[in-house]
């Protein structure tokens, strides 16, 4: 234990914090568009009008707002999939320093779209700015993951999740109308992601690079073992390069693994299907289609002020992803995933039964309880855990690749759930959740008969229990495998 407390030093902190800052900006992103929808609207008209002297008609407003939102996911799939080059190519450090210039494009494209009267600006913003979230969901939790200590990998694994939702909740406290969702200050409200990008820039230089890219990947052994003296806080690092030396002399048995070849080979298929599975897990458990509903559900239940009771949601969101970085190394991460799949499936069935009776009083408080226990077990697990634990799955051959699908999934299946949900409700009612009860069901029998635990393994023994990394010359590759109760 004294080990571990030692590992844990300020340096590290730092270089925790300032590679979450992408976190932030991803919740952010996803957060801020929701506020100022009508004062978009109204822009897009008045540019309209100014250019073609009519109003522009419900139908094409609605379809530019819709692109305005939709295509952000559009650019969060195309920079997923572009994380393992990038990675590889400029490693984590360098690359998370030159995909800040995407932040800074994008946030003055959105900014001046009202002084050059150009609703086009927003959507370029939109897409801008996706592309550099999509490229962080991959980058932060790999970065995240290399530099921490193995015993608590689970527990900093969180912090991604942790700056989403903090990014969320900020996000709603600017946009309230008080604040920068005015009329006037939308536009600022929306550039206000060119700061945190600017301060990362500033922070980055300061960080070390990730000692398993400088020692695999760079051959760099000295340099790995001095960024490892500072983040542990003590010269004796054998232990953690040791770890790095055998996973590097298994890579380098196999060859380079590419996207292709991950989904050819069959060592990879079972932990592929895994985290490909528990990206959908986060994605199609409803919980955006939840923040989605969640003001008509406030107001339904009499909350005079929605927005303030929807910014309570986020509240509840943040301090149950604080209480997941405390739980998932001592619970566990298949146990924390459960938990959370079983208790959303709950809260879905009681939102369902409470809104369609909801002309009887007491059922629209049952309506915001089972909101905040929805947001609240979707925290436990299948928020934070899909992030890191890809990362773990894989070695760092195909680690990059691995995380390029796994991203490139969670953002396709992000922009299908936000263009399908609102003509599912506009057809279900409030019956849709019955559909992501379905989903969470299927999703936790899945986690349970196939998803091991991962607590407290190092890389090399998680890849070897799936036999993705190549059989090496020494008896420890006789291990059984671990298959049926290793993750989350």
């Amino acid at each position: 234990m004294e080990g571990q407390e030692k590992q844990v030093t300020g340096y590290l902190l730092f270089s925790l914090a300032t590679a979450v800052i992408g976190s932030l900006q991803f919740g952010y992103n996803t957060g801020v568009i929701n506020a100022p929808e009508q004062k978009l609207r109204s822009f897009f008209n008045d540019t309209w009008m100014e250019r073609y002297g009519e109003p522009i008609s419900q139908g094409v407003q609605t379809i530019v707002w819709s692109v305005a939102v939709a295509i952000f996911s559009v650019g969060g799939m195309v920079g997923s999939f572009s994380v393992g080059v990038m990675a590889n190519q400029f490693g984590r450090r360098r690359s998370m320093f030159l995909v800040n210039s995407l932040a800074v494009i994008g946030g003055l494209l959105m900014g001046f779209s009202t002084i050059c009267s150009s609703y086009e600006m927003v959507i370029a913003g939109r897409l801008v700015i996706g592309l550099f979230c999509g490229l962080f969901t991959g980058l932060t939790p790999m970065y995240v993951g290399e530099v921490s200590p193995t015993p608590l990998r689970g527990a900093f694994g969180t912090l991604h999740q942790l700056g989403v939702v903090v990014g969320i909740l900020i996000a709603q406290i600017f946009g309230l109308e008080a604040l920068l969702g005015s009329d006037k200050l939308w536009p600022l409200l929306l550039a206000l992601t060119v700061a945190p990008a600017v301060l990362q820039c500033i922070l980055l230089p300061f960080c070390p690079e990730s000692p398993r890219f400088l020692l695999i990947n760079l051959k760099q052994e000295e340099q790995a073992r001095k960024a490892l003296v500072r983040l542990r806080g003590t010269e004796d690092v054998s232990k953690d390069l040791q770890e790095m030396k055998e996973e590097s002399a298994k890579m380098a048995m196999e060859k380079k693994v590419t996207i292709a070849e991950l989904f050819r080979s069959a060592a990879y298929r079972q932990p592929l299907l895994i985290a490909v599975m528990l990206q959908l897990s986060q994605q199609l458990s409803g919980i955006n289609a939840v923040f989605y509903y969640s003001t008509g559900i406030f107001d339904s239940a009499g909350v005079k002020q929605p927005i303030y009771a929807t910014i309570g949601a986020g509240i509840v969101n943040t301090v149950f992803t604080v209480v997941s970085l405390f739980l998932v190394e001592k619970a566990g991460r298949r146990t924390l995933h459960l938990l959370g799949l079983g208790g959303m499936a709950i809260s879905a069935l009681l939102m369902t039964v409470s809104l369609l009776l909801k002309h009887v009083p007491a059922m629209s408080y049952m309506a915001i309880i089972a909101v905040m226990l929805f947001v609240a077990m979707f925290e436990l697990g299948p928020g934070p855990i899909p992030w890191f634990i890809v990362a773990e799955l894989f070695s760092q051959g195909p680690r990059p690749a691995a995380m390029a699908v796994a991203g490139c999934c969670n953002w396709t299946a992000n922009f299908l759930v936000g263009m399908s949900f609102p003509k599912l409700e506009e057809l279900c009612g409030p019956w849709v959740f019955l559909i992501f009860t379905a989903f969470l069901i299927i999703f936790f029998i899945f986690t349970f008969i196939k998803v091991p635990e991962t607590k407290g393994k190092t890389f090399d023994e998680i890849a070897r229990s799936f036999g993705s990394a190549p059989p090496a010359a020494s008896s420890s590759t006789e291990e059984p495998p671990a298959t049926s109760s290793f993750y989350v």
